[in-house]
């Protein structure tokens, strides 16, 4: 079939880099379209863009012409890495000119007929995008993927979720530079130190996954009524976020069962063919030391969930370590795998 056209507002940033470099020689999706900011706008991408990513800028992408980010371009999907603040204005306008927006932003994330995305975790969740055009009458729609610490964090939880039961959780995550952004965070502030605050970060560890492995009934999602507790710290890591979790369970189950289900959990069949789903979802790590963001980030292309050194708990049942790829599998690459599975279900044609 002919390649979908497709557009990445604000690409010239850390995440909308990362989605010009995933998007080279996609086998469903052609880019069309590039945007960004005013200082940007009519040069070729290669001399409005500071490219900070390991490899060169795609060919495809070096001359094409920045553009505003308005609606009415050339392009169905628009793949968003805008910031959180002209997100909020940005997207829906897009949705209502009739653009699929496959988003990272959190803008939208808890909009209750907006689809808050991990294809393996709850792909149904697509079934609010009736209602959304419905409601907003919008002939357009507008999806989302996670804040890029829930994502990995979520992915463990589902094989959980569905084997035992999940009643309470405590995390602590220490999270990359590159989810900053860039410039980001000062090297005066980071090097030598952790910084055991990130702004809005608890609260979306805390609620977003309630979201994600909830239940759609009646046309709305019922979220999943366990409770979660967060520290988010941000470390020196460049990328890679981690996440040690204690979990209580519903029904008590071995550290040996609960690696055992986290390391079979294939997600839905209609997942498992999309172009960026990876041959793994969980890799489970059985040494002592692992996983670590400099050995494991990569695996699956960026796109697998690595978890290790799953254990009891004293003062709740189990206990491990979640490592995810905060800008691959935790942004660019959800969106992109949001989006194929919009073609796969017959939303994105």
């Amino acid at each position: 079939m002919p390649k979908i056209k497709a557009a990445v507002l604000a690409a010239t940033g850390a995440v909308g880099q990362r989605f010009v470099q995933l998007l080279d020689n996609h086998p469903w999706f052609e880019v069309t379209a590039l945007t960004g900011s005013d200082r940007t706008i009519g040069q070729a991408y290669a001399e409005g863009c500071r490219w900070i990513l390991a490899g060169p800028i795609p060919d495809y992408a070096k001359n094409m012409k920045v553009i505003p980010t308005e609606p009415g371009m050339d392009a169905a999907i628009c793949f968003s890495a805008l910031p959180a603040d002209q997100a909020k204005e940005l997207e829906p306008a897009f949705a209502n000119a009739g653009h699929f927006v496959a988003s990272n932003a959190s803008a939208h994330r808890m909009w209750p007929d907006v689809p808050l995305l991990i294809p393996e975790v709850n792909p149904d969740h697509t079934a609010l995008i009736t209602a959304q055009q419905k409601n907003r009458g919008w002939s357009g729609f507008l999806t989302t993927n996670p804040n890029c610490t829930a994502t990995g964090f979520t992915i463990a939880l589902r094989p959980l979720l569905d084997n035992f039961g999940v009643k309470r959780i405590f995390a602590v995550s220490m999270q990359a530079l590159s989810g900053a952004g860039y410039p980001g965070v000062a090297s005066l502030d980071i090097v030598d130190n952790v910084i055991p605050h990130i702004g809005n970060e608890e609260d979306k560890v805390e609620t977003e996954p309630q979201k994600m492995l909830g239940k759609f009934v009646g046309g709305t999602i019922e979220p999943a009524p366990f409770r979660t507790t967060a520290h988010t710290n941000r470390v020196g890591v460049v990328d890679g976020h981690t996440v040690c979790a204690s979990v209580e369970l519903e029904t008590k189950a071995s550290p040996t069962d609960v690696a055992r289900v986290m390391s079979e959990f294939a997600g839905p069949e209609i997942v498992r063919a999309l172009p960026s789903s990876p041959q793994r979802i969980i890799e489970v790590r059985r040494e002592a030391d692992r996983p670590q963001p400099r050995r494991d980030r990569d695996a699956g292309r960026g796109m697998t969930t690595v978890v290790g050194r799953v254990r009891e708990d004293p003062l709740f049942d189990v206990k491990f370590v979640v490592l995810s790829h905060n800008t691959i599998r935790g942004a660019a690459g959800g969106s992109l795998l949001n989006a194929e599975l919009m073609v796969a279900q017959g939303l994105v044609k």
